[in-house]
């Protein structure tokens, strides 16, 4: 398989996962294309012409030929220089032959503008009795804080280190997340479990929370107590990072009774906590993995390929 093929095929099966509607994905992908049109100069010449195709900026082929040929492929939750380091050593004593590097987490352009996904979460707030205008507003102001959060940082440095290593590179972030909380939201939908000790249970039984158990850090109740009713549960593992923090207000006169998320800050712990919600931690990690695992099933559906799994993550096949 292509790079470029494990790449299109990461995007389409993400779109196929998406809290948003089809044609609101379209919808976004014709604006932009309006956008680049208008362009002039060095703008039009600096933009990034996968957004006319790919609605995830956080998923991007960062370095190689689109049409390196890819039998084994290294993928982990954070590849960086120490991970791109070891898969070159791998190559050079021949212990696997690596074509390409995955990461999950964002890297290069990819994380200097991740920020830009986080407005899918506007489709799942919606999900959730939250209006849309509502969850514009709230979203816009998050969406300021990332993106001046990460602004100072060196987004290039790994992918530097990929392209001196002649190591071909890409990472996949929101199509994988997209997978994980579609796969945990339709089981929750469907259990329907009453207490929060149910709600664990669940999480225990999936395959890739039973391993981080053993790592020591498994599912666990953040807010809450066992025997607590659940009431409705929001998955909340998908759109780049968390949301805002005044959306939990609105989250409980809506109705949810319990979010399921990747992690929670502290602001945000606290804020959940004055409104009563609960919060079930199924772990950053773990939830990851379970999304890379979700997405490679689908790309292996066209081609069988060595996965060396590290960084993080344990490949299980389903």
């Amino acid at each position: 398989m292509k790079l470029v093929d494990i790449y299109k095929t990461a995007v389409r099966k993400g779109m196929a996962k998406d809290p948003r509607p089809q044609s609101e994905i379209k919808k976004e992908l014709a604006k932009i294309e309006k956008e680049y049109r208008a362009l002039k100069g060095a703008d039009k010449k600096a933009f990034d012409k996968e957004r006319l195709t790919n609605p995830y900026a956080d998923t991007r082929m960062l370095y190689g030929d689109p049409d390196t040929e890819v039998k084994t492929m290294a993928v982990g939750v954070d590849m960086e220089g120490p991970e791109l380091l070891v898969i070159d050593r791998l190559n050079d004593r021949g212990i696997n032959k690596v074509d390409l590097v995955m990461a999950h987490h964002p890297e290069g352009g990819a994380w200097a503008r991740f920020y830009d996904v986080m407005g899918l979460q506007v489709s799942m707030l919606a999900r959730h009795g939250i209006p849309r205008e509502i969850g514009n507003e709230l979203l816009k102001e998050r969406m300021g804080e990332v993106e001046r959060a990460i602004a100072p940082a060196n987004h290039f440095r790994s992918v530097d280190i990929a392209r001196l290593l002649d190591i071909p590179y890409m990472c996949v972030h929101t199509p994988a997340d997209n997978h994980v909380a579609d796969y945990l939201q339709r089981i929750f939908d469907r259990k329907k479990p009453v207490k929060l000790s149910q709600v664990v249970a669940i999480l225990k039984n999936i395959p890739e929370y039973a391993d981080a158990m053993k790592k020591n850090s498994g599912p666990k109740i953040l807010i809450g107590d066992p025997d607590k009713k659940a009431g409705k549960i929001f998955v909340d593992m998908t759109g780049g990072t968390e949301g805002p923090k005044k959306v939990f207000p609105r989250l409980s006169q809506a109705g949810v009774g319990t979010i399921v998320g990747m992690h929670l800050s502290e602001e945000h712990f606290k804020l959940a906590k004055g409104e009563h919600i609960n919060v079930v931690i199924a772990g950053h990690i773990a939830s990851d993995t379970l999304g890379l695992n979700l997405l490679l099933d689908e790309i292996e559906k066209t081609e069988k390929l060595k996965i060396v799994d590290c960084s993080g993550f344990v490949r299980i096949k389903r």
